[in-house]
Order: structure tokens, then sequence, then C-alpha cells
């Protein structure tokens, strides 16, 4: 369970509440799919032999910041 939302549409729609605490819960939300998207498609990466220069470049961020982030847990 996604912080007290399971499903895409309850996502969805919270984000675009105005209610802040269902907001805010969309967005800790959003913010906890985004971080399992991101270990999953940097692992995705390095299996298919992705430098992190090259992954870094895709997410915005420097080399250092994604090594940092994801290089121990890939043993890469």
């Amino acid at each position: 369970m996604l912080t007290g939302m399971e499903t895409a549409s309850e996502i969805t729609e919270g984000a675009t509440s105005n209610d802040p605490d269902v907001g805010l819960r969309a967005v800790a939300a959003l913010r906890t799919l985004t971080e399992r998207l991101e270990v999953l498609q940097v692992d995705n990466a390095r299996r298919s032999g992705w430098s992190w220069q090259d992954i870094a470049t895709r997410l915005g961020v420097t080399k250092q910041t994604v090594h940092r982030k994801h290089g121990r847990r890939s043993g890469m």
C-alpha cells in the first residue's frame, strides 16, 4: 500500500483534491512510487550495459549522484 492510497486512480484523484490531507497523501504516494520506479529502471539500465553517466543524463542528475544513490545496491 502506498501511504494509505492503493490504486493509481486513487492517487490521481487525490493529487487534484482541494483537501490538503488527501492531496498531501497523494504526493507521498507518488514519491514512493517514483522511488520504486527509479530503482527498477536504473537496475534495468545497468543490466543492459548503460553507464552511470547515461543513466544520470536521463534522470537529470550528476553521475556522482546516481552512483551514490544506486551504486551499492546494484553492486556495479
